[in-house]
């Protein structure tokens, strides 16, 4: 099995930054592309933002491209999103994902996070 915890979450104003941590741990520990998922309530659950197997490869959905920043340390088995310049819209709980396919869609990816809520206020 493969177990993601995230951690990093909670409460900020309007403008501030949060850095998300994702750690990974199981028996078998192939490297896997990585991926940010976000779901408000009401909402739908959207894609945030992805990265590749060596990290080089990043993928940004419009909301927060520019204010937001994945990266990965494969030696320490953990995955990060830097959030800059956040907004009240960006209040969500967000969810780590881990799967063999660099891809936009939940579907795609095999194992999940328990998520981490983040609440920005105004």
């Amino acid at each position: 099995q493969v177990q993601l915890v995230e951690s990093g979450g909670g409460l900020v104003q309007a403008g501030g930054s949060l850095r998300l941590s994702c750690a990974r741990s199981g028996r078998t520990f192939p490297t896997y592309n990585m991926a940010w998922f976000r779901q408000a309530p009401g909402k739908e659950r959207e894609f945030v933002a992805a990265i590749g197997l060596t990290g080089v490869d990043t993928d940004y959905a419009e909301s927060g491209k520019g204010r937001f920043t994945i990266s990965r340390d494969n030696a320490k088995n953990t995955v990060y999103l830097q959030m800059n310049t956040l907004k009240p819209e960006d209040t969500a709980v967000y969810y780590c994902a881990a799967g063999p396919y660099y891809r936009r869609t939940s579907s795609s990816y095999s194992y999940w996070g328990q998520g981490t809520q983040v609440t920005v206020s105004s």
